[in-house]
């Protein structure tokens, strides 16, 4: 029976340990820069774009792909960083263990 309670504490704190994460997850923010700071793009903590800022020296109708390739580049930069903290953060949630490779948590 000590063992089912310790098994249960343990849960009840790696539950809050989440809920905590998931709070601060959503009050993040993460900028992701393309074209040497030309373009940068800011997602919430679950991905959200929440703004697009756009030096007005690339704004050319003849450019236009080009903008678009660096707006796509910001926003995947911009992700890539935000999925670095997430999994940081779940390491640090869950006491160091990993989730199992491909297994992503609900955010």
């Amino acid at each position: 029976m000590k063992n089912i309670a310790g098994l249960m504490k343990q849960a009840q704190q790696m539950q809050q340990k989440m809920a905590d994460m998931q709070a601060k997850m959503e009050a993040t923010e993460m900028e992701g820069v393309a074209g040497a700071g030309l373009v940068k793009i800011v997602l919430s903590g679950k991905g959200a774009l929440r703004s697009v800022k756009i030096d007005p020296k690339l704004i050319d109708p003849a450019e236009t792909e080009m903008l678009e390739d660096l707006i796509a580049a910001a926003h995947a930069d911009a992700k890539s960083k935000l999925d670095a903290m997430m999994e940081s953060e779940t390491k640090n949630a869950m006491g160091g263990m990993s989730l199992p490779p491909g297994m992503k948590l609900p955010f």
